[in-house]
């Protein structure tokens, strides 16, 4: 399902989520600037006698092109992205290994949020951004909206990080804060509509559902996806359990960092729900 737009109004222009959707766009030019064609090398000695794991974005065919005994060859493109992604393995041994970066190893919790992995990568999580990100905005105000943000991508992170502590993957994208956005959303707007386009076989339908289905959907599809990866023991790829994470965190954060005078639609639905007794004697 795709959504297009939503029909909560927007309480004016969301300066923040324009100035996130700048820097992701920003960082994902200085990314392409870096060529998928040169070579450069990280010194594996580190990562195998520290950590015992095979260096990051290890590929067989390169190495066995190029490779140096402990020196393994990367593209220069994902030399950079190595520099500042987010490696589990890394990040809980508190050592910055090669390729180093000029930054204590702790920032990349925050560098990690502003890469992504390709073009459908960055469109994706900007216009989910954008779609549920001015509301919030709006009901929390710019500076506790971006610190929000962040904290929500932390907690992302460290959600992934804890069911993968020896992974050697490095975890990129702005999904997971953007996750907590949308749970935000959810106990702020529940009975907003979503005209979402949905697939069905061929054919592709128009439809406008609650926030509540759609998100609650959407939460579902991750948790079943991250259930079935670690199943698996297959936790490459799509980081499931960030987007977990982030959504829990933004649905219980949002509650601190409202404005005073917003009243979340889920509070409103409960309160109604529970004092009022229709005369019928029967509320849903």
């Amino acid at each position: 399902m795709i959504p297009l737009r939503d029909s909560q109004p927007r309480g004016g222009t969301p300066y923040v989520t324009l100035l996130l959707i700048a820097l992701n766009v920003l960082a994902f030019f200085v990314e392409l600037s870096f060529s998928p064609n040169s070579i450069r090398y990280v010194d594996g000695r580190p990562w195998i006698q520290e950590l015992g794991v095979t260096p990051p974005a290890f590929n067989r065919l390169l190495y066995q092109l190029y490779g140096r005994g402990t020196l393994y060859p990367v593209t220069e493109r994902d030399y950079f992205i190595l520099q500042y992604s987010l490696i589990p393995v890394e990040f809980w041994s508190g050592k910055d290994l090669p390729p180093k970066i000029p930054i204590p190893i702790w920032l990349t919790l925050f560098t990690s949020m502003f890469l992504h992995g390709g073009w459908l990568h960055l469109i994706g999580n900007m216009w989910f951004l954008w779609l549920f990100g001015d509301n919030v905005e709006w009901a929390m105000g710019r500076l506790r909206y971006l610190v929000f943000y962040l904290l929500c991508g932390v907690a992302a992170a460290f959600s992934q990080m804890l069911v993968s502590l020896h992974s050697a993957i490095p975890q990129i994208g702005a999904s997971g804060a953007i996750a907590g956005v949308m749970g935000a959303y959810l106990v702020l707007f529940p009975w907003a509509r979503i005209l979402t386009l949905v697939p069905f076989f061929f054919f592709y339908y128009f439809m406008e559902i609650p926030a509540i289905l759609f998100l609650g959907f959407w939460f579902l599809l991750q948790f079943f996806s991250a259930v079935s990866s670690f199943s698996h023991l297959n936790l490459g790829g799509v980081a499931w359990f960030a987007h977990l994470g982030g959504f829990v965190s933004g649905a219980l954060l949002v509650l601190l960092f409202k404005r005073r005078w917003v009243t979340p639609g889920l509070v409103s639905w409960w309160r109604m729900r529970r004092y009022y007794r229709p005369p019928w004697g029967w509320w849903p």
